[in-house]
């Protein structure tokens, strides 16, 4: 197993970069960049009667990039979880991005979404809402130049967009919300028979 020898803060910001000296099991040492901005949260807001879900949008400079003809591409409500609990960073950002005032998560988990690259660990959760829960209209937050568009799309779209390649935290989501809906499938056949 390699070994973490030191690191060295080459830029701070709204991320933080380090150089890592890493001494490999064979004993030779090597160099590796880490990209640092703290633990994250996504969360699929879905509403199983009217088989709908809220996801957002948002120019992003990184898809822009390497694909100019889509810089927007649908994603979860997401953000960092700063010095909250990941429950309360997903209600915070569901309110911020979505006007979503969440009452129920439901966690699926929490995952490290580059470990070759970055320290996020990003802690994923579905949450029931209702249309009595939306109580602003979200957009994200002015200071941090957030243009944020909310978009409640039915399952048949949200399924039909994952196909094609979409935000991987969306993907695992609408994966993790394609079971749970088997599974109350499942159940009501169960207790219908």
């Amino acid at each position: 197993m390699g070994t973490l020898r030191e690191t060295t803060i080459l830029f701070k910001g709204w991320l933080t970069l380090l150089r890592a000296k890493v001494t490999a099991p064979a004993g030779h040492n090597f160099h590796r960049l880490i990209e640092d901005h703290g633990n994250a949260v996504a969360v699929l807001p879905y509403d199983a009667s009217r088989q709908t879900v809220v996801v957002i949008s948002q120019f992003r400079a990184p898809v822009a990039l390497k694909d100019p003809g889509e810089p927007d591409v649908l994603e979860p409500i997401a953000g960092r979880t700063d010095d909250d609990d990941p429950d309360t960073a997903a209600r915070r950002e569901a309110l911020e991005e979505a006007g979503l005032a969440l009452q129920l998560l439901e966690p699926i988990g929490a995952y490290w979404s580059m470990p070759a690259v970055s320290t996020e660990r990003i802690h994923l959760y579905l949450a029931p809402y209702s249309q009595i829960d939306r109580v602003a209209d979200g957009g994200g937050l002015a200071d941090e130049d957030e243009d944020i568009r909310v978009h409640e799309i039915s399952f048949a779209e949200l399924f039909e967009a994952c196909a094609s390649g979409p935000d991987l935290k969306l993907f695992a989501l609408s994966q993790a919300l394609q079971i749970k809906l088997g599974d109350l499938r499942m159940k009501s056949i169960a207790e219908n028979r």
